[in-house]
Order: structure tokens, then C-alpha cells, then sequence
């Protein structure tokens, strides 16, 4: 049951079937346009999860299976414009609307919200190496942050430096994430190794006057 939905590097034909490999005629990064490092940045994050869901498959339920598999082909494909598969067809059927329910939802919030339900699916997945949200943070990827945050997101997780998500969009000067984290409930208290606060970690007044702001109501 699990094979069908398998976002393996395949795509399905119109009855949207099993999955046969190297149909795929657009690629990622194609779509994304103008080409930035953010971009590729998440493209290549996004082949990662794809590849790494593939030993999930056994623990996803199948609407798991139909959200992963509607969004791995709103990248590599794009907007459903196949045909509806027949009444007799229901798991292509099945298949078909959980794609066609996209409409026109952009490849790169497709890869954000795949990317945040493997991350669901396996919580100690870090592929960068820390938490994902630090990595979003760190890459101004807000949309990607919004996402994970949905999905339950840790968002006081310390990284080996002791560094919140918080320390990264400070650092980075994405005054809007770190606005994002604080009314999501983001700690500006906590302080990394180095004894420092999020609001140390920036030399954007902006920010800072945010983060002491908040910081102020929490003592």
C-alpha cells in the first residue's frame, strides 16, 4: 500500500498509479527563478528529506503518504492539469486530489511543508547538522520557520553552542523571523555558552530594541 505513494525521484503517469522512474520533465531548480543560495539551499534540503522519507514509509499514515505525495509532485512537476483518474481508480483518484487541492501553491512552500512533515515523521533528522529550525533561521527562510512551527518545532531547542533559533535570526538580522519566534513564544532570556543573549548576538538596532522589548516583559 505504502510503494504507491513513494516519492522516490519518480512520478506517476495520469491515472496516477504506481510510481515509475525518470518521468519527472521539470526540475527543481528550475522553478525556482531568479536562482538564489537560499533556493538551491532548500532545493537541496528538500532532496534530502525526499531520499531520506524512504525508510519512513512503514511508520507514515496514508494521509501522510497523500500530503508528502501531492507536495513531491507540486515541485518536480508542478500544477495538477492531468486528467481526474476513473471512478474505479480510487487510489489514483485519491492520489489526483491530494495534488490537485494544491492549486497553484508555489514549489518552495511545497518543499517547506514536505520538509516539516518528514521532519514530523522522524524527529531527530538534522541533515544540516542542528535543529531544522536553526537552519531556517539562519537562511531566512520564514515560510519554512512558519511551517515548522505549525509542526510543533522546538523553539527554545539549544544548539551545541547552547545557541537558540532566536540566536540565529538575531544574528542574521531577519528582524521579521525574530519577531515570528517571540510571538510564537520564543525564550529572549535564555543565553547561549558564551553568556550571551539573542539580543547580543546583533548588531541591528532594530532587532535589538525588539528583543529588549520583550526580554523587559519577561522580567
Amino acid at each position: 500500500m505504502a510503494s504507491p505513494f513513494l516519492p522516490a525521484g519518480a512520478a506517476t503517469g495520469d491515472s496516477g498509479g504506481e510510481l515509475s522512474s525518470g518521468d519527472d520533465s521539470v526540475d527543481v531548480e528550475s522553478l525556482q527563478s531568479p536562482e538564489t543560495e537560499a533556493s538551491r539551499s532548500l532545493t537541496e534540503l528538500f532532496e534530502k528529506a525526499a531520499a531520506h522519507f524512504r525508510g519512513l514509509v512503514q511508520g507514515a499514515s496514508r494521509e501522510q503518504l497523500l500530503y508528502l505525495y501531492a507536495r513531491y509532485k507540486q515541485v518536480k512537476v508542478g500544477n495538477c492539469n492531468t486528467p481526474k483518474p476513473s471512478f474505479l481508480d480510487f487510489e489514483g483518484k485519491q492520489k489526483w486530489e491530494a495534488w490537485k487541492a494544491l492549486g497553484d501553491s508555489s514549489p518552495s512552500r511545497a518543499m517547506q511543508e514536505y520538509i516539516a512533515v518528514v521532519k514530523k515523521l522522524d524527529p531527530s533528522w538534522n541533515p544540516q547538522g542542528r535543529a531544522l529550525l536553526h537552519w531556517a533561521c539562519d537562511r531566512g527562510h520564514k515560510e519554512l520557520v512558519t511551517v515548522l512551527l505549525q509542526h510543533r518545532a522546538d523553539i527554545n531547542c539549544q544548539d551545541n553552542e547552547g545557541q537558540t533559533a532566536l540566536h540565529y535570526a538575531a544574528a542574521c538580522e531577519f528582524l521579521d523571523i525574530v519577531e515570528l519566534l517571540l510571538q510564537s513564544g520564543a525564550d529572549p532570556t535564555l543565553r547561549d555558552q558564551d553568556g550571551c543573549l539573542p539580543e547580543e548576538a546583533t548588531g541591528c538596532r532594530a532587532v535589538t530594541l525588539m528583543l529588549q522589548q520583550y526580554t523587559t516583559g519577561k522580567a
